[in-house]
């Protein structure tokens, strides 16, 4: 089996430096290609891929910004290989990597896969904040660091495989974005592919970003829910509701205390917030990542959740078109 390495990339040649490094040291002795697609990037990551050229078989290619689905898109019809393999280009790869993909899709064969991300420990302070909040199975149930249910797991792509059958048959991402991910999943369900988890498939992502960056970020993917859900509202969760739930009662609780002086809800809260920052000091090693943890937890949680209201407001209450209620999150192909 050939794997093909797919990596889009706009404006990193630092991360992909990184990447590439991280892929030079892989323990894995078959023959793999990269294929990094240039999304319309003005700083240009050619160099960097031609360093490489003599330890790594690396196809290069330039387009027009199309975005990150698109791109991916446009690597894997121009892959030679029978299985994609999709990395963001802010992700470090472990060495043993390929082996456990392979040895995985040998047990147990599916059309496509997906893995969990962790922090490595020369992360930033604020990445492993961040990393804490998207992975916990405190703040998301694990689904994206590993602990979702297996068989409905809905891989996410900055570390994901998709077999080029499953990819011809689904024509791949959509121009959703953020949400392509999900919705990818949802239609390969539909035409009777399996989706699973490979625990120790994981990847180190570095994520590149500020507090107003990650607030923007959260902001899109509940804004990209309720979308989901009017495109497929048999796969609706309760869970989905959770962080506007949240949100709603948290300023409820603080009505309660400041016109009825009932605190017991405050309380909850307090109670949730501390036994967060325990566990992420105590794995952090770290009283400040943990800190700065529930500064991430708030954004994700605040952020997320007036995203879905905002959404679901527009295009579940009103009935608006998502495109036209939401351009901003659809690119044009």
């Amino acid at each position: 089996m050939l794997f093909s390495l797919i990596i889009p990339v706009y404006n990193r040649p630092d991360e992909v430096d990184e990447l590439l490094e991280s892929l030079s040291h892989t323990t894995y002795k078959e023959i793999f290609e990269i294929v990094l697609v240039e999304d319309g990037s003005t700083l240009i990551c050619k160099d960097v891929a031609s360093k490489y050229g003599d330890r790594l078989d690396i196809s290069y290619y330039y387009k027009e910004n199309s975005g990150p689905g698109d791109s991916r898109n446009y690597g894997m019809r121009n892959a030679r290989g029978d299985y994609f393999i999709i990395f963001d280009s802010d992700c470090i790869i472990p060495e043993e990597y390929l082996s456990e993909v392979d040895k995985a899709l040998k047990q147990n064969y599916v059309d496509c896969f997906g893995g969990p991300d962790k922090a490595l420990d020369s992360f930033s302070d604020i990445q492993k904040a961040i990393n804490f909040a998207m992975t916990s199975f405190l703040t998301t149930g694990g689904i994206r660091g590993g602990s979702e249910k297996i068989d409905k797991f809905q891989p996410r792509s900055f570390n994901m495989g998709l077999s080029r059958k499953a990819f011809e048959a689904s024509k791949g991402f959509g121009n959703i974005h953020p949400g392509e991910d999900p919705d990818l999943s949802i239609r390969l369900w539909n035409l009777g592919f399996e989706t699973k988890l490979f625990p120790k498939a994981f990847v180190y992502h570095k994520r590149r970003i500020d507090w107003d960056k990650f607030s923007t970020q959260v902001n899109k993917f509940g804004k990209a829910r309720p979308i989901l859900n009017s495109w497929y509202p048999k796969y609706n969760k309760l869970t989905f509701f959770f962080p506007s739930v949240f949100i709603i009662g948290f300023f409820t609780s603080i009505v309660l205390l400041l016109i009825f002086n009932f605190d017991y809800l405050l309380q909850l809260y307090f109670i949730y917030f501390l036994v967060l920052f325990l566990v992420s000091s105590y794995q952090n090693k770290s009283i400040k990542i943990g800190y700065l943890s529930l500064i991430a937890i708030w954004k994700q949680f605040y952020g997320y959740g007036m995203g879905f209201i905002h959404s679901y407001y527009k295009v579940i209450i009103l009935r608006q078109k998502p495109q036209e209620a939401f351009p901003e999150l659809f690119f044009k192909v």
